[in-house]
């Protein structure tokens, strides 16, 4: 079990936060956008795919890619490397992202129920892509130990 590779966890996940962020601006921002435009118009607020929304989505999406990735490799040890833990790690980010705060939102009266659910599943695609492709670029750090690790010896 090596140490975690930091340089790593930062590449993939800015790479599967690039990856989501481009999955959540197309099915929110395009397939979704007229729906997210009257639902901003019904709240009186502007429409928020603008040119700053859209910068503060990669950021947000990068550093959630980066928790991540991070979380991929706190749990290789115990779950293993390859895609079924990145999947798991992306359910739970979806978990705390998308369907936490989401049912919260449709609770409240904030959004309609249709687009709220629309948004939530586009989450599990977004979360669960994005963390595949970010998890896939994280190799363990190399140990830097001159002599691997000695065999416990048997006690007599």
């Amino acid at each position: 079990m090596g140490k975690i590779n930091y340089g790593r966890v930062i590449l993939g996940g800015i790479v599967g936060g690039i990856i989501s962020g481009f999955l959540d601006w197309f099915l929110n921002g395009v397939l979704m956008g007229q729906r997210w435009e009257d639902t901003m118009k019904s709240l009186n607020r502007p429409n928020a795919f603008s040119g700053a929304f859209l910068i503060c989505l990669f950021v947000c999406f990068s550093i959630g890619g980066i928790l991540i990735v991070w979380m991929y490799a706190a749990m290789r040890p115990r779950l293993g490397a390859g895609v079924r833990t990145a999947v798991c790690v992306g359910l739970l980010a979806w978990a705390f992202w998308g369907l936490l705060p989401n049912t919260l939102n449709v609770v409240m009266g904030l959004y309609g129920r249709r687009l709220t659910l629309y948004t939530t599943l586009a989450g599990i695609v977004e979360a669960v892509a994005g963390a595949v492709v970010g998890c896939a670029l994280y190799k363990e750090a190399e140990s830097t130990a001159a002599y691997p690790a000695a065999a416990p010896q048997a006690t007599r």
